[in-house]
Order: structure tokens, then sequence, then C-alpha cells
């Protein structure tokens, strides 16, 4: 059933009235979580490519 564009954008009002935005507190908390995240990831997989680097040269010096 097709609804005219009135009743659309009614209907869009209607439950964009229902999201519940976050406060300003639980943005800023989240934004620094995300950060704390990203420079753990950065350390685990620098650490990783560190790893993997080391392993590689002693195989390289074992066989070269």
């Amino acid at each position: 059933m097709a609804t005219n564009p009135f009743q659309f954008l009614q209907q869009s009002r209607a439950e964009i009235a229902k999201v519940v935005w976050p406060g300003r507190r639980e943005v800023m908390l989240t934004t620094v979580m995300v950060f704390m995240l990203a420079v753990l990831a950065a350390v685990f997989f620098f650490a990783v490519d560190w790893l993997i680097r080391l392993i590689l040269e002693q195989i390289l010096l074992f066989f070269g």
C-alpha cells in the first residue's frame, strides 16, 4: 500500500520523535572509549608485526 508524501513525512516525524538522543556525558564517554580501543588495537598490531618480523629475520639468518 503506497502512502503519499505528506503521510510519509508525518510518519517520519513520529519515528524521529521516538529517538532517545545521547547526553553530553554519554557522548564524551563513548568517544574516549573509542580512542582508547583504537590505541589498544594499534599497540596490539604493532606488537604482532614486530614479533613476526623478529621470527622472519631469524629464519632468514638461519637459512641465508
